[in-house]
């Protein structure tokens, strides 16, 4: 059901719309890496401050937080949209194409900061009509470890706040459905580099050596053995070798080779398990080759879990709001979020927005230098999150 200040909410939505494109336009052409996004972070916090809001600056690092109090008592929510962009050259012919070299907004966080801007303004002068308070969190650094959001949550940003959301536009999924993951939904993500250190000499004498391509080689096949032998075939798990460089000519054995990867598991158990196979088989194989190892193995984002619950709930909101057609799944993904650590500090949902439509060009993959999204699904985004306030902070909802 739709009340009449929901219809409000969302012809306000859709009078903003030109606009809306416009901010996310603004920052696909100028894209700034995880961590160094400062005129991000200021265009931001100077466009909420001509709302109205009190802005608070530099949380964690780069992180915005902006907060609308209803002038009743009630709930506290959270709204979370990130806003770092990739290290991928873009290839888009557009008019918006990047203008930073070898920078590009190639995940959609340029639409998750517009598409909040865009309820950020719609709410900003609807203090009377609600009940408790939001929170916006512009958050930066979700694509780089250790990421944004631990730094931001250790800086206050959910401080009195009862439950959390975030949204991520999905080129797999078709414009105009909304799905809304319950239980393991994304994977933890860990990374691994192995540096292997034989003894290079001549191609023609390889008994005076130790052949670190060979050494590595061994590694790469033996660590695809964990998921296939090693790990329950019932636990989800990935073990990828992204980088393997040795060798510098064709005639000589080298004597140095670099191999770095991600692994992916949502189990705890699973993800200490496939490290300690990792510690033990670089070890094993560099000894009885006779060569050394570093081994620098990192553990990143733990697995995002939505809270059934609030799962339950928002697949209930949607539903309402939109029709039961709307809902797509189940949508579980090896990919990593570290949306991941608020909903280990608060119940919420992180939900999934579809965003291409029958063109090509919304169809490539996330993390690809072509991909471009159908921007209706920034509308239907915001709607997404009205529905949400609605639900919890308006009595007629």
């Amino acid at each position: 059901m739709t009340t009449h200040i929901q219809k409000q909410w969302t012809e306000k939505l859709e009078s903003e719309y030109e606009q809306i494109v416009q901010w996310r336009r603004h920052m696909h052409a100028n894209p700034e890496l995880s961590f160094q996004e400062t005129k991000t972070a200021q265009f931001i916090a100077e466009t909420l401050e001509g709302f109205g809001y009190e802005v608070r600056r530099g949380v964690g690092g780069n992180g915005i937080l902006a907060d609308l109090k209803g002038n009743r008592p009630g709930p506290s929510i959270a709204f979370r949209a990130d806003f770092d962009a990739l290290p991928i050259e873009e290839e888009n012919v557009v008019p918006y194409k990047s203008q930073n070299p070898g920078v590009m907004h190639a995940c959609g966080h340029d639409g998750h900061t517009s598409t909040l801007l865009g309820v950020a303004k719609v709410l900003a002068d609807r203090q009377n009509e609600l009940k408790g308070s939001l929170r916006f969190i512009f958050q930066h650094a979700e694509e780089k470890l250790p990421g944004g959001a631990i730094a931001m949550i250790e800086a206050g940003a959910l401080e009195g706040v009862d439950e959390v959301y975030g949204a991520h536009l999905a080129s797999y999924m078709p414009l105009g459905k909304l799905s809304v993951p319950s239980g393991p939904s994304m994977a933890a993500v860990d990374s691994f580099a192995i540096t292997v250190q034989g003894k290079g000499g001549h191609g023609a004498k390889p008994h005076q050596t130790v052949d670190a391509i060979v050494v590595g080689s061994q590694l790469v096949t033996s660590l695809q053995h964990i998921v296939a032998r090693h790990i329950n075939p019932l636990h989800s798990a990935v073990v990828t070798v992204g980088i393997f460089q040795a060798g510098s000519a064709f005639n000589v054995i080298a004597d140095k080779a670099k191999i770095e990867g991600t692994v992916r598991s949502f189990d705890p158990e699973v993800r200490q398990q496939i490290e300690r196979d990792i510690r033990d088989m670089v070890h094993g194989i560099t000894l009885a080759e006779h060569a050394t190892y570093e081994l620098d193995y990192v553990n990143g984002y733990p697995a995002l879990v939505n809270p059934p619950k609030q799962a339950e709930e928002v697949r209930g909101i949607f539903a309402r709001k939109f029709g039961e057609d709307v809902l797509y799944g189940p949508d579980t993904s090896m990919g990593a979020e570290d949306f991941a650590y608020y909903l280990q500090h608060r119940p919420g949902n992180f939900f999934n927005v579809g965003s291409q439509n029958d063109n090509p060009d919304t169809s490539f993959p996330h993390h690809h230098p072509r991909f471009d999204i159908d921007e209706r699904a920034l509308l239907i985004a915001g709607r997404a999150f009205l529905s949400i306030a609605a639900a919890k902070l308006l009595d007629e909802a």
